[in-house]
């Protein structure tokens, strides 16, 4: 009788392990244009890509849940996340914003201030862990034909200020940090890294930053 009792514990708990590592991974992707892919298709965004290489190394992944929309500056994408009324947490979470807080000449102290408060909530959404966060580095734009006649140089610039904040945010908040800001300013070189609009990246240079990132959610799903 106590065999019977011991095997069938063994069996009913066995399944109920192997139902929990069934359950998919989440993820969450917070941003602006970048995340949610302006002019590419929704298979060609990071997230999507991201998602589909993780699946690749065998990773039970869900589709990513997007909170981002082209022209959001940090403020914006604060009330974006208050009206998207999260009420769980999530396995991985992404943040990559501030282009538009350069682009409109807003202070990288103002900009300091408000992505410290959206990495406190990266870091609550995903359960308290800030290992399963990551923070991308913001692209420079200024590469891009959209910015003929513009000082490109000051744009390099401006953008390296405020990456340099992130970065420092990210780090004394132990966040793994994802420097893409290079593959953009690849643009320059090579045009099929920019998409029809001529002033965000292609599905092709979305992909190289999936690759970079897919390491670092690994380590967080492992």
């Amino acid at each position: 009788m106590l065999g019977l009792m011991l095997f069938c514990c063994s069996f009913f708990c066995s399944n109920k392990i192997s139902d929990t590592s069934m359950i998919p991974a989440t993820y969450l992707a917070l941003g602006d244009s970048y995340t949610i892919g302006e002019q590419v298709a929704e298979s060609g965004r990071f997230p999507v890509q991201t998602t589909a290489l993780l699946r690749e190394k065998g990773f039970s992944v869900a589709d990513p849940q997007i909170i981002a929309t082209t022209g959001w500056t940090t403020d914006e994408l604060e009330a974006g996340i208050a009206a998207a009324h999260i009420q769980k947490s999530y396995d991985i979470v992404t943040l990559l914003i501030g282009v538009n807080n350069q682009y409109r000449g807003r202070s990288v102290e103002e900009y300091s201030k408000e992505f410290t408060a959206l990495l406190q909530k990266a870091i609550a959404f995903a359960g308290g862990r800030p290992s399963h966060v990551v923070v991308l580095s913001i692209p420079d734009w200024g590469v891009t034909p959209y910015a003929a006649g513009r000082d490109r140089e000051q744009i390099a610039r401006e953008i390296d200020q405020y990456n340099a904040a992130n970065k420092a945010i990210a780090a004394a908040y132990q966040v793994p940090y994802l420097d893409i800001t290079p593959f953009t300013r690849e643009a320059a070189q090579d045009p099929e890294l920019v998409a029809p609009d001529g002033l965000h990246p292609s599905a092709k240079d979305y992909h190289r930053w999936a690759v970079a990132l897919l390491p670092l959610l690994q380590q967080a799903l492992q």
